[in-house]
Order: C-alpha cells, then sequence, then structure tokens
C-alpha cells in the first residue's frame, strides 16, 4: 500500500497538543524530551497568545509533527503493518516541510531542526516588521478558482506588494502583501463576488517581502549542514521532487539555496496533492495539528483516502483505516 505524509504548517496550533502521544508512545516522548522544558511547557499548557508568537509556535509544531510522526511509525509496527506500508514521499506546508527534511534524513537531529525552524521564525518575522515595531504585510484567503483571482491581484497591486503565495487547492488561493495592497485586494475581490478575507497572521510570507530574511537563512540551513533526502521530498516551490534538478556538487548548497528560497515564494499544494496520486499515493496522511491540509486534499481530489494524525484517537484511527484499505486490497 502506497501512501504520502504531509506535515502540517503554522496556524492550527492549541495548547495540550501533543500530550497524549507524549504520555502513550515512548517514541514520541522522546522526540519531546530532545526537545527540552520550555518547548514541552508551550506544547502541553501554552495560553492560545503566548502559543500564536512566531519564536514560539515553529519550534512546538515542529516539535509536535515529529513526535507523532514517531509515534505512527511504532504505532505502525504495533499494529503489523509496516510491511504492508510504503511511503513514497514527504511534503510539508511552509514550516512543515522541515519535519518533512528531517522524516527523510536531510535534517538529522532534532535539535537542529528546533534551531532552524526557530531562526526562521524569527527572520522571517523581523523581515516583515516595520521600523516603528508593527507589521508591514498582511494575507488573504480567496475562494473561488485561480485565474480569476489572479487577474484580481493584478488589479489592486498598483505600486505595493502583492502576490499569489500559497496555491491550495483549486478553491483557494492566499495573497500577501503590503496592508494597503491587500485591503484592496479584499475590496476588489468583493466587487467580483468572489469570497476574500484577510487571516490572521503578523505578516507577507512567502511573498517578497520575505527577501530580506531569505538571504539569511540561506547562512543559517549553510551552517546546518544539510545531507542528501534518503526519501522523495516534493518541494513547496515546485511541487516537484526536491532533488529534480540537482546535478552533482554540495548538496547542501543545493538544498539551503530551495529552502531559503521557499520563504519568499509561493507554495504550490494544489500540485503537490496532485503529484502524489500521480506517483501512485493511494492514501494520504497528514501528520500534526489541524485537519487543514486533509481538507486540501479532499477538494483537490476527493478519490484519495485521507487520514490525519494529531492525537492518539486520530492515530488509532488512521491505523484502523490502512488496516482496513490493506484488507480491501
Amino acid at each position: 500500500m502506497k501512501i504520502g505524509i504531509t506535515f502540517a504548517g503554522q496556524g492550527a496550533q492549541y495548547s495540550g497538543m501533543g500530550k497524549d502521544l507524549y504520555d502513550t508512545y515512548p517514541a514520541a516522548k522522546a522526540i519531546f524530551d530532545m526537545a527540552g522544558e520550555q518547548v514541552k511547557e508551550w506544547c502541553f499548557e501554552g495560553d492560545e497568545e503566548t502559543l500564536k508568537q512566531t519564536h514560539v509556535t515553529q519550534p512546538c509544531i515542529y516539535t509536535v509533527t515529529m513526535a507523532a510522526y514517531e509515534a505512527f511509525l511504532q504505532a505502525l509496527e504495533q499494529a503489523g503493518l509496516k510491511d504492508d506500508v510504503e511511503i513514497i514521499g514527504y511534503a510539508g506546508f511552509s514550516l512543515g516541510e522541515y519535519a518533512a527534511l528531517t522524516a527523510a534524513g536531510v535534517i538529522d537531529e532534532i535539535k537542529t531542526g528546533m534551531e532552524i525552524v526557530t531562526k526562521r521564525g524569527k527572520l522571517m518575522n523581523e523581515a516583515g516588521t516595520g521600523a516603528d515595531g508593527k507589521p508591514m504585510g498582511a494575507m488573504a484567503a480567496a475562494m473561488g478558482k485561480r485565474e480569476p483571482i489572479l487577474e484580481v491581484v493584478e488589479e489592486a497591486r498598483e505600486d505595493g506588494v502583492l502576490e499569489g503565495v500559497n496555491f491550495n487547492s483549486p478553491a483557494q488561493t492566499v495573497v500577501a502583501g503590503d496592508k494597503a495592497a491587500i485591503e484592496r485586494f479584499v475590496q476588489a475581490a468583493k466587487a467580483k463576488k468572489i469570497r476574500a478575507m484577510v487571516l490572521p497572521v503578523g505578516t507577507a510570507f512567502h511573498s517578497p517581502m520575505m527577501v530580506p530574511a531569505a538571504k539569511e537563512l540561506k547562512n543559517v540551513l549553510r551552517e546546518a549542514g544539510l545531507g542528501a533526502p534518503q526519501a522523495k521530498i516534493y518541494a513547496n516551490v515546485t511541487a516537484e521532487d526536491m532533488m529534480k534538478d540537482f546535478d552533482g556538487g554540495d548538496v547542501c548548497e543545493y538544498l539551503a539555496d530551495i529552502m531559503s528560497r521557499q520563504a519568499m515564494s509561493p507554495v504550490y499544494w494544489e500540485e503537490t496533492i496532485r503529484n502524489f496520486v500521480r506517483d501512485g499515493a493511494e492514501a494520504l496522511i497528514e501528520i500534526g495539528p489541524g485537519k487543514t491540509l486533509s481538507g486540501l486534499a479532499k477538494k483537490t481530489d476527493s478519490s484519495i483516502a485521507r487520514f490525519n494524525i494529531e492525537n492518539e484517537e486520530s492515530l488509532q484511527q488512521t491505523i484502523e483505516g490502512l488496516a482496513a484499505l490493506k484488507k480491501g486490497e
């Protein structure tokens, strides 16, 4: 049975996330213990406002997703399904791509991954903050087909920064830019009967506003010593195998370039889901807080089986679902 693994990004965090996995699975507990007491406190007891802070959110989401992934591998083995499941590839939405890198062996230690995502969050936050300490950018989600939405982007841009940055499904595109441009976009979209809403985020992620962060992030990634992936990773910036254009040479430099560009480039998530299906995935398993990616997968291709793992209950449901799929083969 061929499956694809997707890792959640920022936005679905909540107090108590990962606690029952920590209590139930030694493999998950080991990840949290490596992350340290501060991260455990944030994940298990942090209030909503604390968990919204980027320097808190990014290491917490990364830790929870990796803990849930390790719990999944342990549960697969316990259920006798390990030899029946073939993971054909990994993908992670934005921040989640760092969990994909870790699962595929590019980042060799949880501690290293924690350091990278913490620095990444700080750099992106700084890039989107003005001299007055206030956010310069914003993001908005628009519902409908991609092309009409991008036409509105062109109309509303004027002299500001405004780009389509997350192509999430056939029915959802996220745009990012400076605040004035986002306000123009929302009004222009509504005038054309396109439903659009400003998102509760602090800046314009994956837009040209992140260029300063991307430059600094590249140095962080170089210093981390990224290794060659041991499995396929579908890159956010192309939706294809991350190593597709590698022609030899310094693999760390190649991957540092891709992952630094990710901070300032669009995420092609709809295409990523379609490519999982193209490559034979029979099921997609979303790992991490929330069910956002499962919902996007359903809107993109409802024929593929979808599961999510964020706690003990959803993990058991996933194991039962995979067992049922195996039985039906």
